[in-house]
C-alpha cells in the first residue's frame, strides 16, 4: 500500500508534551475534576446564550437531579 504523504517527515513530538501526558496518564481523576469536567462541558454547549453563565451552570448541578 502506498504511503500517505500527510504522515511523511512528521516532527519529533515535544518533549515537555509527551512528559506531561506521561505524568497524567498515572493520575487519578478525582470526583470534584470529574464535576468541573461536566460543568465545563454544558457550559460549553450553552455558549451563545447570554443569560447562561459558569457559576448558573454550577448552581444547576446542584439542584438538578436526573431519574434513573
Amino acid at each position: 500500500m502506498a504511503a500517505r504523504k500527510q504522515f511523511l517527515n512528521l516532527p519529533d513530538p515535544d518533549p515537555e508534551l509527551v512528559r506531561l501526558l506521561e505524568e497524567a496518564r498515572g493520575r487519578l481523576v478525582s470526583e470534584d475534576d470529574l464535576r468541573e469536567q461536566r460543568i465545563s462541558f454544558a457550559f460549553g454547549n450553552a455558549l451563545g446564550t447570554d443569560e447562561i453563565t459558569k457559576d448558573s451552570v454550577r448552581d444547576a448541578s446542584e439542584h438538578i437531579r436526573l431519574r434513573a
